[in-house]
């Protein structure tokens, strides 16, 4: 599906959106409540990585394909290790079998796991033959992905003895790590984190208990974007957020107060304001919401204005390679862009091109990180639906905003 996307008729705009859960808490909660029946989920993600990560802890044998979930793909490949008499295949989209995850293999291994590779060494698909994993202690690096560490740490109180995680060097994205000790607290299970070492102690059991599931921040940055790109005055109220977030992504609401965005939460939702100008030039680190690159950088390119992002490794091994991908499409608009691999530098542009066609890349956040650009120019957005992969409601919900939007 490809998408034109026509400027609205002001950019002075007003309205309610509600956001979809968080997908990194849902697919959490998921694989929590699989192992602790008693714990029940409201305001699941209605994301395409909610529903095969769903529906891959349905399967007991046989292949499992979760798409391009890397999420799921984490998660599952230590659930499904840890769960005696079960026998999968896990495997994916062709970008999925290119996507890394030897780190983790080689920590379930280090546990005591019966994990295979079907095809290529460190690469999906793999063949899993759960075990009871009684060995309790392992190290992994720390600059990796922090879904290998949540992997290991969600199983951890199923298994007899817990876990005592070594991370070793600098630790990259701690809030997803916090956001999963978090959880673990609130279902009832002990945890412990100091320095590189953390600690989950063994639950037969937690109490029955409901867990509500904060609307995504990554989902909301989007709604930042517009707003900065808009005129001052503009009031775009959000629901469902908490103003003690377990989500990295909530950094948005510092972030953009140099776009000139004030967040005011009150219960149960935020609301966005323009209440000034952006400042002249923005430079950040992102190592801690790496996520959330894609829309700072448009949004800079937007306001005509320079950045330099750093923090930003492990967005090489994404859905798509983040870096290079931004750099491809920003230049067709105009920018004057440089990336390495862990850094993006864009330097002030003079103009931004008039429709544009975006490619995404099978990555939602490409899709849903140019949009906000329709607010200065018309664009066209290719492979348009797949946005479904964390935001099915998002082409509907910019419409309230009345951009444009028709199928070609």
């Amino acid at each position: 599906m490809k998408l034109f996307l026509s400027t609205p008729p002001t950019n002075l705009i007003e309205t309610n959106i509600q956001v979809t859960g968080s997908k990194s808490e849902s697919n959490r909660l998921l694989l929590l409540q699989a192992l602790f029946p008693n714990i029940q989920i409201e305001n699941l993600s209605n994301s395409d990585d909610g529903r095969v990560m769903k529906n891959g802890l349905g399967v007991s044998f046989g292949e499992v394909d979760i798409h391009h979930a890397g999420t799921a793909m984490r998660f599952l490949t230590a659930y499904f290790a840890s769960q005696e008499g079960k026998e999968v295949v896990l495997t994916g989209s062709k970008r999925m079998t290119e996507r890394p995850i030897k780190v983790l293999v080689d920590g379930l291994k280090e546990l005591g796991a019966d994990i295979e590779y079907e095809r290529n060494d460190g690469y999906p698909p793999l063949k899993i033959k759960g075990k009871k994993l009684i060995k309790s202690k392992v190290s992994l690096p720390a600059n990796i992905s922090s879904q290998y560490i949540s992997a290991l740490l969600l199983i951890a109180p199923s298994l007899e003895n817990g876990l005592e995680l070594d991370l070793v060097g600098k630790i990259t994205s701690v809030p997803y790590i916090k956001m999963t000790l978090g959880l673990l607290n609130q279902v009832g299970v002990t945890t412990f984190f100091e320095g590189n070492v953390i600690k989950v102690s063994p639950e037969k059991d937690v109490l029955d208990k409901i867990m509500v599931v904060e609307s995504d921040w990554s989902s909301a940055s989007y709604f930042y974007s517009i707003v900065a790109l808009s005129e001052v005055g503009t009031k775009i109220s959000l629901t469902a957020y908490k103003s003690d977030s377990l989500q990295g992504d909530s950094v948005l609401a510092e972030l953009y107060r140099d776009f000139g965005v004030e967040t005011t939460f009150l219960e149960n939702e935020i609301v966005l304001r323009k209440t000034a100008e952006a400042q002249p030039s923005i430079n950040y680190d992102l190592s801690n919401a790496p996520d959330i690159a894609q829309t700072i950088a448009v949004t800079c390119f937007g306001l005509r204005l320079g950045c330099h992002l750093t923090g930003l490794h492990t967005l090489k091994i994404k859905e798509t390679d983040r870096l290079e991908a931004l750099k491809a499409e920003l230049s067709k608009l105009g920018a004057n862009i440089t990336v390495t691999d862990k850094t993006l530098t864009l330097k002030p542009s003079k103009t931004i091109n008039n429709e544009v066609a975006i490619d995404t890349y099978n990555d939602h956040r490409m899709a849903m990180a140019f949009a906000p650009l329709a607010l200065k120019n018309s664009i066209i957005i290719n492979d348009a639906e797949v946005v479904s992969k964390s935001y099915p409601d998002f082409w509907t919900d910019m419409e309230k905003l009345k951009i444009g939007i028709k199928e070609l």
